[in-house]
């Protein structure tokens, strides 16, 4: 049984893009480019995806995934968690090899732009920090959140303090804590805590990841955006797509 494997969801019910996992992206589907990602990490031992799709399991095989089980359909519509699917995945290995993989990196497809190296580190930094439940990539965000508003339905609020005096938010940035986003880059989890911790995957110690801002895809006009960089930067397409690049 393998050490490290990736875990790629990629359901068939995208509604913001329809069949958004596999929209070709420069003539590859938007799935290949996770899993060519992850078949170039080093580390990664097994590549799986996960879907409740015959259709979209062939094309994860075509590209080097494996697909060993399709997801029931009722861990894959709007309201299903990472939980759910990651948690069906870890006890159909428990129970068909006997065994769990030690890390797992988990991989969205709609980050589909992600560099093997990059995702190498961070397997190696949770894999350092054994006090640690995750880690979880992020970027700080361009303006801090402590500037930002909520509502009481009609007038504005700072957030965090709730105060109404909005003067307090006019502060230079640099006065307020950065903050940071998720970005879908890379997750890496142990599967022992998502075992032993019912509906949860990353715990109360997480490991913060900080890389570059990355782009993830959510509409039509990201795809655009995301057929900009692949032809303006194209080091890292011929990495994944290079036909002489042979995987592990």
């Amino acid at each position: 049984m393998s050490d490290i494997m990736a875990f790629i969801p990629a359901r068939a019910g995208s509604k913001s893009v329809v069949h958004k996992n596999i929209k070709l992206l420069k003539n590859h589907p938007l799935i290949a480019y996770s899993i060519r990602a992850a078949l170039l990490t080093s580390g990664i031992d097994r590549v799986i995806v996960s879907t409740d799709s015959e259709e979209y399991a062939e094309i994860a095989r075509n590209y080097g995934a494996e697909t060993p089980f399709i997801r029931p359909q009722k861990l894959s519509n709007d309201n299903s968690t990472d939980y759910d699917w990651i948690y069906h995945a870890l006890t159909w290995f428990r129970k068909e090899e006997g065994k769990v993989p030690r890390l797992i990196a988990h991989l969205r497809p709609t980050t589909p732009l992600r560099d093997p190296k990059v995702v190498e580190m961070g397997i190696r930094y949770l894999g350092s920090e054994p006090q640690a439940t995750a880690l979880r990539s992020v970027h700080e965000m361009s303006s801090t959140a402590y500037k930002c508003f909520q509502t009481d339905s009609k007038y504005l609020t700072c957030a965090f303090t709730s105060s109404y005096n909005l003067d307090e938010g006019n502060a230079p940035r640099q006065n307020y804590p950065a903050t940071y986003e998720a970005n879908g880059y890379v997750d890496v989890l142990r599967s022992n805590f998502i075992l032993n911790n019912p509906e949860k995957i990353h715990g109360n110690k997480v490991l913060a990841y900080i890389i570059k801002h990355t782009f993830d895809v959510d509409s039509k006009e990201d795809f655009k955006y995301l057929e900009n960089e692949v032809v303006s930067y194209p080091e890292l397409f011929n990495r994944l797509f290079q036909p002489e690049k042979s995987c592990k």
